[in-house]
């Protein structure tokens, strides 16, 4: 299989609309055929809202990167530093919080290229680690971390709607 081109460009406020749009696909196509539609709804509408999004844009310490390839949008990624960060938040750890990948360029290592972009922005930011939480029943997602060199440290609490799910807390030490 010859490699894709992908180029990664990191977003700015204008970017909004296109981000909400594959956050929504995205999310959806992994996540619904083990939730209700009403929790995905909740989830989609509240955490993937405009508000929520434009907000997480504004914020310095976040940093979001599409991946595209002949200018069409195919996956995103999203990191977080210091007090943005979900969990830990250490100034020595940068929060990889999403890597998102359209259906259908999954299996084509895009999903490899953006977690290799996650730490190449931690390796320039000099981090000690790159961190982030997946759910424990996304065994696909917790493969390809491990595969990459994430170990799982612990756990903490994701709200989708009205459940509450676990995810792991997966780590890759740097240094």
């Amino acid at each position: 299989m010859s490699k894709l081109q992908i180029e990664f460009t990191k977003l700015s406020p204008e970017d909004l609309l296109e981000l909400q749009e594959i956050s929504r696909i995205t999310f959806f196509d992994t996540f619904s055929q083990s939730n209700t539609a009403e929790n995905m709804k909740v989830y989609l509408e509240s955490a993937l809202s405009e508000a929520v999004l434009s907000k997480e844009l504004d914020e310095p310490a976040s940093e979001f990167y599409f991946a595209k390839i002949n200018e069409k949008t195919i996956g995103y990624l999203k990191v977080n530093f210091g007090q943005a960060q979900t969990d830990l938040r250490e100034n020595i750890g940068m929060e990889l919080e999403r890597i998102y990948v359209l259906k259908e360029y999954q299996g084509k290592r895009v999903g490899q290229a953006l977690i290799d972009k996650a730490i190449d922005i931690a390796l320039k930011r000099k981090m000690d680690y790159v961190w982030l939480g997946v759910w424990t029943k996304n065994v696909k997602a917790i493969s390809f971390y491990e595969r990459n060199n994430f170990v799982s440290i612990g756990s903490h609490p994701f709200v989708l709607g009205t459940e509450e799910q676990i995810d792991l807390i997966m780590k890759r030490n740097l240094r």
